[in-house]
């Protein structure tokens, strides 16, 4: 998949305990914006409503070249997945403090698809080792290499 937008902060705040591959209900003027790379998925947030996957919260810039008809940049956009893994998505939402966080979104044999996580929130402390561990990491590859 070629990543045209990424969610940084979700690897840092979430522990993401799987991930599947979704695709996106899209307008044209939609899909214009996403292959310009015009979309930010940093506050966005997935969620199962009506036995239907919504991302909700994601930002697609309007398109520059579009008409009077051009999209809203903040729309609810459904999320197409088979219903045996909306089922399994819901039932693992139901646990304590499990969140559904867009990863990336990309570019898959030139259909556009969302990499949903299913997540747990870190405390400050877990983000905390996790840095520690990334320094010590880093420490090791630089001492191997000198």
């Amino acid at each position: 998949m070629k990543v045209i937008a990424k969610n940084r902060k979700a690897r840092h705040d979430y522990q993401v305990t799987e991930t599947l591959e979704a695709g996106i209900a899209l307008t044209g003027t939609e899909v214009k914006s996403c292959r310009a790379g015009a979309v930010s998925i940093a506050e966005a947030h997935a969620r199962v409503l009506d036995g239907e996957l919504w991302l909700i919260g994601a930002h697609i810039h309007e398109y520059d070249f579009g008409n009077r008809n051009n999209h809203a940049p903040r729309r609810d956009r459904k999320l197409l997945v088979h219903k045996k893994e909306i089922v399994r998505l819901k039932q693992a939402t139901e646990a304590k403090g499990m969140t559904l966080v867009p990863l990336a979104l990309g570019l898959n044999r030139g259909k556009i698809k969302v990499e949903i996580g299913v997540c747990r929130g870190k405390d400050k402390g877990d983000k905390r080792q996790a840095l520690r561990e990334k320094a010590h990491l880093m420490e090791a590859t630089r001492a191997m290499r000198g």
